[in-house]
């Protein structure tokens, strides 16, 4: 039988860990409401778009439209791919509502990060770009890691694994 555990820690961030949050968080959102408007042009327009698809595309404009977003790690903007054809998927199957735009304040800020791209060492947790960040307790379970997505809370921030 497969279990699957998460744990959620909170973070102890400096300013400058703070700030690359806040950037990976807004690359992640805008990265979204990207693919969001291009999926109901390419629709709109008789194509049937994929998330996998889109982000081909937006990896193609991605340097020299978006220079910016260099400044974080690609999977703070990859994941949102998905996101967006899981939104899709469900709405079609009459799931859920159509996809909205988030917004800075409204939605919840979060980016994703894979299983390869981090490391844990005691109450230290590896985030590529950016370096070590306090953890404040260790992590609980062994066993492998899938993935980690660090969010925000009111002031505070999180990691999931």
């Amino acid at each position: 039988m497969l279990l699957t555990l998460s744990h959620k820690i909170q973070l102890k961030p400096n300013n400058i860990q703070e700030t690359f949050f806040l950037k990976a968080c807004g690359v992640s959102r805008f990265t979204y409401n990207w693919a969001l408007v291009e999926w109901d042009r390419q629709y709109k327009a008789g194509l049937k778009p994929s998330g996998s698809l889109l982000r081909k595309q937006f990896n193609q404009i991605r340097n020299e439209q978006f220079p910016w977003m260099a400044e974080t790690h690609r999977d703070a903007y990859s994941q949102s791919f998905i996101y967006i054809d899981n939104a899709f998927n469900r709405f079609f199957k009459k799931i859920a509502k159509y996809p909205i735009f988030k917004k800075k304040g409204k939605s919840k800020d979060s980016f994703y990060i894979a299983n390869d791209r981090f490391k844990i060492k005691d109450k230290k947790v590896r985030i590529p770009k950016l370096g070590w960040v306090r953890m404040t307790e260790k992590l609980r379970f062994d066993g492998k890691i899938n993935s980690a997505i660090v969010s925000r809370t009111a002031d505070k921030w999180f990691i999931s694994f």
